[in-house]
């Protein structure tokens, strides 16, 4: 069983490549190695490697500079994956894909669930979302693992820049009216390892068994707003004495890219197929 990892320096794809090389032969590539703002490097890699799975968590981040740079996120965040499941197809491959809570406009008052009909507020969602479609048209066994507000130790999220806001500043505001669920980036590997581990147990690859295949939302439980995870990462961080934290809303803290005001996805389906349950 061979399986490439990509973006195995990004948040969920440096957790991947400590947990799921159990279940084969584990080849990792960064972005010098296979770059998807190139497309027409991304079949011959797979072509070449022959790779048995697929596990594509490298994407075009960047929310607010995708404004600037539709492109270049359109390239990297779907045309891209449809190129690698194009090619996943020839070689015989399945596909793990991550995708976003932004693919919603946030305009729900529950948590959105996998059949709800999408409406990206932003180019980054948009393009997440083309990704999403033509990825899925490519006719390969797939997995689309849509999760959100991913936090790690390592590279640009949330904690990280409220723990070095602390460092540098005595007031930090931030918006209290948007909600979602904080989710650990080790904890989406965890369960994809878990996933994975099913998929191939039953045959994924050789049945095609649809039930395995399509969109899983996947998010740790709870909900809070990004002042209120501000408020715990203080807390963990033991810096909240020092420091003013200001709720403010949305309206005054303008951003390019427009974002939805409830990002909570509801993991029942993941739950009910894989028997997971998320901290």
């Amino acid at each position: 069983m061979k399986i490439l990892l990509t973006g195995k320096t990004g948040q969920i794809g440096e957790e991947l490549n400590n947990i799921v090389g159990d279940l084969g032969n584990l080849i990792t590539v960064d972005k010098e190695q296979l770059d998807l703002s190139k497309p027409n490097s991304i079949e011959p890699v797979i072509l070449d490697i022959k790779p048995d799975i697929i596990i594509n968590p490298a994407a075009y981040t960047a929310v607010d500079k995708a404004e600037e740079e539709p492109d270049l996120a359109m390239t990297v965040n779907a045309i891209a994956p449809g190129l690698l499941a194009k090619a996943a197809r020839k070689v015989g491959a399945g596909l793990i894909h991550y995708s976003t809570d932004y693919v919603f406009d946030g305009c729900s008052t529950i948590p959105y669930k996998e059949e709800d009909p999408p409406n990206p507020l932003n180019v980054y969602g948009k393009t997440k979302l083309a990704g999403e479609k033509a990825l899925a048209e490519a006719g390969v066994p797939f997995l689309i693992i849509r999760t959100g507000w991913v936090y790690s130790l390592h590279g640009k999220n949330f904690l990280r820049t409220i723990k070095k806001l602390a460092e540098e500043k005595d007031i930090i505001q931030v918006v209290d009216d948007q909600i979602g669920a904080p989710t650990w980036a080790r904890s989406v590997a965890l369960k994809t390892h878990q996933i994975l581990k099913q998929c191939l147990n039953k045959k994924w690859l050789e049945t095609k068994d649809s039930s395995l295949s399509g969109i899983f939302h996947l998010t740790c439980q709870g909900k809070t707003s990004w002042h209120g995870f501000a408020r715990e990462v203080l807390n963990m961080s033991n810096t909240s004495q020092n420091i003013k934290l200001i709720a403010i809303p949305t309206s005054d803290y303008p951003t390019p890219a427009v974002r939805p005001p409830n990002s909570l996805l509801n993991n029942e389906k993941i739950q009910k197929v894989f028997g997971l349950d998320m901290p």
